[in-house]
């Protein structure tokens, strides 16, 4: 929709020249370009294609920018939990909703990503924006991290990750009975400020970075919005490493 509305543009510009000239030396040399451009219109696309690589280039710093100002807190905020090789020599972040459609349908890409490449650091960022019920799940995953450790708030991820169902008080006890674990403990728990502290932590963390919706992911350096397929995950982590 750019390059379309953009060539557009210039070719409606290069027709306008000749009314827009101030002199009749103007008026010649806007008629020429009108000429030059009504023969060629291809040049129009080439001039926008190079607009449309600076600007993806600007946004790439842009972010690069915001990535490396923000890196402490994406990296080493004490709290999120870290999956795949902890000693990996990639680190990629998510950017998740336990309610986002994309994000359960890129959670089995990801999964994938790291147990074939097995040299990722993968760090989740609890990041309820879909409602009252992607709190819950958050809060509870969370509350399950505190209460059991890492590996109940892996064991809560993963069946959250693969649940299609309202999240509720209800539903979350029977999670936890399911996973063998402390679910009124864990429901007690939920209102920690401590959680609510993380969670608006990543939230602020979010807005800084302009992260909007979910999933999100910051692979090194690069910001990759939206659902991507493990071989294009795969591409790009093989294109950080050489």
């Amino acid at each position: 929709m750019f390059r379309t509305l953009t060539a557009a543009t210039a070719l409606t510009l290069s027709l306008a020249l000749p009314a827009l000239a101030q002199s009749d030396d103007d008026a010649a040399f806007g008629e020429r370009v009108r000429a030059y451009l009504m023969s060629n219109p291809e040049v129009i696309m080439e001039a926008v294609g190079v607009l449309q690589q600076r600007e993806d280039a600007a946004a790439a710093q842009a972010d690069q920018d915001m990535l490396a100002a923000q890196s402490d807190a994406l990296l080493n905020d004490g709290y999120s939990w870290v999956g795949g090789n902890p000693d990996g020599d990639i680190t990629v972040v998510e950017f998740m909703d336990y309610r986002c459609g994309y994000c359960k349908k890129a959670y089995p890409e990801v999964e994938s990503l790291l147990s074939t490449d097995g040299n990722i650091r993968f760090i989740v960022k609890e990041f309820p924006i879909l409602g009252e019920q992607s709190v819950l799940g958050a809060q509870f995953a969370m509350a399950a991290q505190l209460v059991s450790g890492d590996d109940a708030y892996a064991a809560v991820h993963e069946t959250l990750m693969n649940y299609n169902g309202e999240i509720s008080a209800e539903s979350l006890s029977r999670l936890a009975d399911s996973l063998d674990l402390d679910g009124a403990a864990i429901i007690a728990r939920m209102d920690d400020p401590e959680i609510a502290r993380r969670i608006n932590a990543n939230r602020a963390l979010g807005q800084a970075l302009n992260i909007s919706g979910t999933p999100t992911f910051v692979i090194q350096d690069q910001m990759v919005r939206g659902y991507v397929p493990v071989d294009q995950m795969q591409q790009l982590v093989d294109q950080l490493r050489s």
